[in-house]
């Protein structure tokens, strides 16, 4: 079995620009009044036109399936995803609503159903807390408080427990530093100087955790340097979070790619992850996300996707995906 750490030299090596790729773009010339008439007609009578629903779904970016939302609203008196919710099932029903929902409400639905429940998923709240950006964090939690009337804050504290706890209560406040005003050497310095002390402080307080955090936003940092400071200082679920930090401030689109394909890989898909990166990424940088995919197992994105899924959640992931580049 594969340690955290095996690959990441291979993912951190990236020269893959994280500009605006992704593979689902803007259509402009549609009409939202028409498109939710022709989803209602595919939802009426006996048996859901599953095919009309992805062409649709798929061509329009998450703006335009806003105010295609509205006209159905407007023109049915219900919302576009609870009609979604009762006329569709299973991986199908979650793949359509999230494209429906607005990139915050996704998220912020995904971490409230990876902590309710019998056993918190701590995989998804490490991939969205670890990968989203302070506004789009900030972002989910005006959805949560909004829809909850609580913060969100609160059902990670009584639902978490032990050092990842800790790390979630912080991360959720959004507050990481993003600026890119760095000394590189300085920074070199603080990571070596942690690993050196080698105090385990991580049971008394929060200050490691703090100091670790600060340090990964250097992508010059050596692979090395990082890895022994959080080594020294965490293990378990919370030295996965950090390793899944340090991996998306080096390459974000290189840390889905290995998600992707680590969900795909071996007996039985993850359909649920897939379906949730492939969804939340494909304004963003989907475009990066399969070129490195390609660099790093040889093969394209779309044809695991071919073998490993099929069916309506198969034909709807892969118009996300849209075809394999020249």
């Amino acid at each position: 079995m594969l340690s955290l750490w095996d690959n990441l030299e291979d993912l951190l090596d990236s020269d893959c620009p994280e500009n605006q790729a992704g593979t689902v773009i803007h259509h402009g010339e549609f009409d939202p009044k028409q498109d939710a008439q022709t989803l209602k007609e595919a939802m009426d009578g006996i048996g859901t036109k599953e095919d009309i629903l992805i062409d649709i779904l798929t061509h329009r970016d998450n703006a335009e399936r806003q105010l295609i939302r509205k006209a159905y609203q407007d023109a049915t008196g219900n919302d576009l995803v609870d009609d979604l919710q009762s006329e569709t099932r299973g991986d199908f029903e979650d793949l359509v609503v999230a494209l429906v929902r607005t990139p915050a409400e996704f998220d912020c639905h995904e971490v409230m159903d990876a902590i309710k429940g019998a056993g918190t998923k701590d995989s998804v709240l490490i991939e969205i807390f670890a990968s989203r950006t302070n506004q789009e964090i900030k972002a989910l939690n005006d959805v949560h408080l909004k829809e909850k009337e609580y913060l969100l804050i609160r059902d990670l504290r009584d639902e978490l427990n032990g050092d990842i706890r800790k790390a979630m209560l912080l991360l959720v406040e959004g507050e990481r530093d993003e600026s890119a005003d760095v000394n590189e050497q300085e920074a070199v310095q603080d990571a070596e100087a942690m690993y050196q002390a080698g105090e385990d402080k991580w049971g008394t307080d929060e200050s490691t955790f703090i100091e670790i955090l600060s340090l990964v936003k250097y992508k010059n940092i050596s692979e090395k340097s990082l890895q022994k400071s959080i080594e020294s200082e965490m293990s378990g679920e919370l030295e996965e979070l950090m390793v899944a930090i340090v991996k998306c401030v080096k390459s974000r689109p290189a840390y889905f790619a290995e998600r992707l394909h680590d969900s795909m890989e071996g007996s039985g898909t993850c359909e649920a992850t897939v379906c949730r990166i492939m969804v939340s990424r494909s304004e963003i940088d989907l475009k990066n996300i399969k070129a490195e995919y390609k660099k790093l197992y040889k093969r394209s994105l779309l044809s695991d996707i071919e073998k490993d899924l099929s069916g309506h959640v198969g034909d709807c992931l892969k118009a996300i995906c849209g075809p394999d580049d020249d």
